[in-house]
């Protein structure tokens, strides 16, 4: 075997922190806590948004060794450093811990202790719930969308000390928004998480009738729950129109994906969640 360049291992390291879902949880921290400022204080949004990143490594880096195994078997993840040998399990251990211990150390002494508990039980229950529950219910996605719902939370916290109609609507509306995300994924790929072991809801639904069901009822759901802020006086005029505006975005393919259930009509319904979480955390941080 031929020496593992630094360059290459730099790579492979990066890669086990899953950089696009610590990115996407850092904006989303970030509206969370510009959401929640009346003053805003730099020093707190930094070390803030540096927790969250941590503790959003941490995680992905965790359960990378603990579905290790899972992802040998599997076409889209037999590529990553762990499953392929090129970074040791114990390494990336280790790398994870330092790295959880950090976030809750930054957030406890830097930010605040509400924060720095949040980020404990977000990181706790996907990895000791949601990652298990992968293998027994298609139930998991539910589990697994409540850490995935709390960034915002993070930075709203982190900028008030405290929870509130804000951060619940914050929460319900990313919560929302992952499950016809993650189902479409689901649909996807059914025939690489079979492979793995996975429990994924089109396991129990070979036409995708049931998968693509769901998918559009909760991208309604999302659409009227996406109003809450400005209900509540979080959001103002501009926030409703734009909230309106990117109402079609995700409804649009969730029908089509509800009309005929396929690769292409579920691969338009993620494309179009990709576009729709954007705009909202636009919307929130700009939105009071």
């Amino acid at each position: 075997m031929s020496p593992v360049s630094p360059a290459a291992s730099l790579r492979d390291f990066v890669q086990l922190t899953k950089p696009r879902i610590v990115v996407a949880s850092v904006v989303a921290a970030l509206a969370g806590f510009l959401a929640g400022s009346r003053h805003l204080d730099e020093q707190t949004l930094v070390l803030a948004l540096l927790g969250v990143a941590e503790i959003t490594a941490a995680a992905g880096i965790l359960n990378q060794v603990m579905e290790r195994e899972i992802d040998a078997k599997m076409a889209r993840t037999a590529g990553r450093p762990l499953p392929s040998g090129r970074v040791r399990p114990s390494t990336a251990t280790a790398l994870g811990i330092l790295l959880a211990v950090s976030s809750i150390a930054v957030l406890g002494a830097g930010v605040n202790a509400l924060t720095a508990w949040l980020a404990l039980f977000a990181l706790a229950s996907y990895l000791f719930l949601y990652t298990p529950l992968k293998r027994v219910t298609s139930f998991n996605t539910f589990v697994g969308a409540i850490p995935g719902a709390l960034p915002p939370v993070l930075g709203w916290t982190a900028a008030t000390n405290q929870l509130g109609i804000g951060a619940f609507a914050l929460f319900a509306i990313l919560f929302l928004w992952q499950l016809p995300h993650f189902l479409a994924i689901a649909w996807i790929y059914r025939d690489d998480y079979a492979r793995g072991g996975l429990v994924m809801l089109p396991a129990h639904d070979p036409d995708g009738s049931l998968t693509a069901r769901q998918a559009c009822v909760h991208a309604i759901a999302l659409c009227l729950v996406a109003l809450l802020p400005f209900a509540i006086g979080m959001g103002g005029a501009l926030y409703l129109i734009g909230a309106l505006l990117l109402v079609p975005v995700f409804l649009v393919p969730a029908w089509r994906f509800l009309r005929a259930p396929a690769d292409a009509s579920a691969r338009a319904l993620m494309r179009a969640s990709l576009v729709w979480l954007p705009g909202w955390l636009c919307l929130v941080a700009i939105g009071r």
